[in-house]
């Protein structure tokens, strides 16, 4: 018997039509009022970034802390508009994402926890001492669509150009690893030294593929 819900019909060819114009949009403008607010707030508010800059990761907390409330009002504000337009979305997320992990890590990661029970004290929106990396975590999670998908059909980035169809090779999945792994060594070491090797060896592997012509999707 075929389940209605679970084959593919012209429902869901319709529903997937509608996603590309519909889907990537609520993202990029809740993303967007998010961040715009963040930077308005630090352009008009005082400069704090002093009272963390000893847990900024490096190289930033060697930067002076001048220099990183602006870039991370500028990228805010910045990026927050190009989310809302859909202009070079792929990028602004991941520069957006790279600010929020930087954030998480100075600001909402547990300062001490010593097992994953204590860890996960931290994933909380209000802080009770034990971090509050929450609402970073789902930032990261919202952003990282439109960085694999792009900005939808409604966007500057739509109308510049059609992007090609992709496919996902062990290149394009070791490079995400690798990619991955270092800012999340600011936050789970052995976590992104593990995702670092996969990466590694994946790349290893489309070497070996694109020498012995067997390149092939892996999903």
């Amino acid at each position: 018997m075929r389940l209605p819900f679970f084959t593919r019909s012209p429902f869901h060819d319709r529903l997937d039509g509608l996603g590309t114009w519909l889907a990537p949009l609520g993202l990029r403008l809740l993303m967007a009022w998010e961040y715009l607010e963040s930077g308005l707030e630090k352009w008009r508010g005082v400069n704090w970034f002093e009272n963390v800059q000893a847990y900024f990761p490096l190289p930033l907390r060697w930067l002076p802390a001048g220099f990183n409330w602006q870039a991370a009002t500028w990228l805010e504000l910045v990026g927050g508009a190009c989310l809302l337009l859909g202009i070079a979305t792929r990028a602004t997320a991941a520069l957006l994402i790279g600010l929020t992990v930087v954030a998480t890590a100075a600001v909402h990661w547990p300062a001490h926890w010593d097992s994953l029970a204590g860890l996960a004290q931290g994933y909380v929106i209000s802080d009770q001492g034990q971090g509050n990396f929450k609402l970073p975590l789902l930032f990261v999670a919202m952003l990282l669509p439109l960085l694999l998908q792009g900005a939808g059909r409604l966007s500057v980035d739509a109308c510049l150009a059609r992007a090609p169809r992709g496919h996902a090779d062990a290149l394009a999945w070791g490079g995400l690893a690798l990619a991955t792994a270092w800012p999340l060594g600011w936050l789970l070491p052995a976590p992104a030294l593990a995702l670092a090797v996969l990466g590694a060896t994946l790349l290893g592997v489309a070497v070996w593929q694109r020498r012995h012509g067997t390149v092939r999707s892996l999903c």
